[in-house]
C-alpha cells in the first residue's frame, strides 16, 4: 500500500532540511539527506517484508522438494540428500548465507537468492521425518493398493496431509529471515542506496548515532515489532493446527 499512501518520496533528497527534528510535515523526522524517515519506514516495509516472503517461498520450496523425496524414497536417494543436509548443516546459515551473497555481488536480489539457498536445510530435515510417518499411514497404503504412482501419492495424499506443520514451520521462519536479510543489508550486501530497507537504514544511520539515535532505533523497532508479530503468528497457528499444544484457556 506503500505507493498509494500520501507520503513523500523516500529517495527524494533535501540537503537543507537534513536531520530534522519529527514535526507535522515530517511525523519521524528526516535523515542525513533530507529524506522523510516516515515515509522510508513504510517503503522499507514493503521491501523487506516482500524479500523475505520470497525467500521463504524459494527456501520452503527446496525443503518440501527434498524432505518428500527423502522421506518416501528412503534407501540411497534418503542417504544422500541428508547427507548434503548434514553438510550444510555443519555450518551456521548466516554465514552460508553471506558466503554466498558475498559471491554473488551486492543486491537485494543476490540476498534473496542466498537466504533462499540456505535457510532450507533444517526444513528438509524435519519434512522428513514427518513424510516417514504419513508414508506409513493407512490411506497411502490404500492409494498404492489402487495403483496411484509414486508422484501421486506424494502430491495428492502425503503432502497434502503435512501441510499443517508446515504452514507453522514457515510463519515461525518469517522473523528469522526478516533477521537475516536486515543482518545482510546492514553489512552492505543487500538493498543499495537509495533503496529504502531497514538493515540498508541502520547501516546508513551508524554515523549519526550521537547526533540523531532515531535514524537507528525507529529502523530497529520495525524489525522488532514484525518479529516479534510473526512468531505471535507462528504460536497461534501451531495452537490452531495442533490441538496437543494448546494451552489451557487457548480457546
Amino acid at each position: 500500500m506503500a505507493p498509494w499512501l500520501p507520503l513523500d518520496d523516500p529517495t527524494d533528497i533535501n540537503l537543507p532540511e537534513r536531520l530534522l527534528s519529527p514535526s507535522p510535515e515530517h511525523l519521524l523526522g528526516t535523515d542525513h539527506l533530507g529524506r522523510d524517515t516516515f515515509s522510508r519506514i513504510i517503503h522499507g516495509a514493503r521491501m523487506t517484508l516482500l524479500a523475505a516472503a520470497a525467500t521463504l517461498v524459494l527456501s520452503m520450496t527446496i525443503a518440501l522438494t527434498v524432505g518428500l523425496l527423502s522421506g518416501y524414497h528412503g534407501g540411497w536417494p534418503d542417504t544422500a540428500l541428508m547427507g548434503v543436509v548434514d553438510l550444510l548443516l555443519a555450518f551456521p546459515s548466516l554465514i552460508l548465507a553471506l558466503a554466498v551473497a558475498g559471491a554473488l555481488g551486492p543486491g537485494l536480489f543476490n540476498v534473496l537468492l542466498a537466504a533462499g539457498a540456505v535457510w532450507w536445510v533444517g526444513h528438509a530435515r524435519i519434512i522428513r521425518g514427518i513424510t516417514l510417518g504419513a508414508r506409513k499411514m493407512e490411506y497411502v497404503t490404500a492409494a498404492r493398493a489402487a495403483g496411484a504412482g509414486n508422484l501421486r501419492i506424494i502430491l495428492r495424499h502425503i503432502a497434502p496431509n503435512i501441510l499443517g506443520p508446515i504452514i507453522v514451520i514457515a510463519s515461525l521462519d518469517v522473523g528469522w529471515i526478516i533477521l537475516g536479510i536486515a543482518g545482510l543489508s546492514f553489512l552492505g550486501l543487500g538493498a543499495q542506496p537509495p533503496t529504502p530497507e531497514w538493515g540498508a537504514m541502520l547501516n546508513d544511520a551508524r554515523p549519526h548515532l550521537q547526533t540523531a539515535p532515531r535514524l537507528l532505533l525507529l529502523p530497529g523497532a520495525a524489525i522488532f515489532v514484525a518479529v516479534l508479530g510473526f512468531n505471535l503468528l507462528g504460536d497461534g497457528l501451531r495452537d490452531l493446527l495442533d490441538p496437543r499444544t494448546r494451552r489451557p484457556g487457548a480457546d
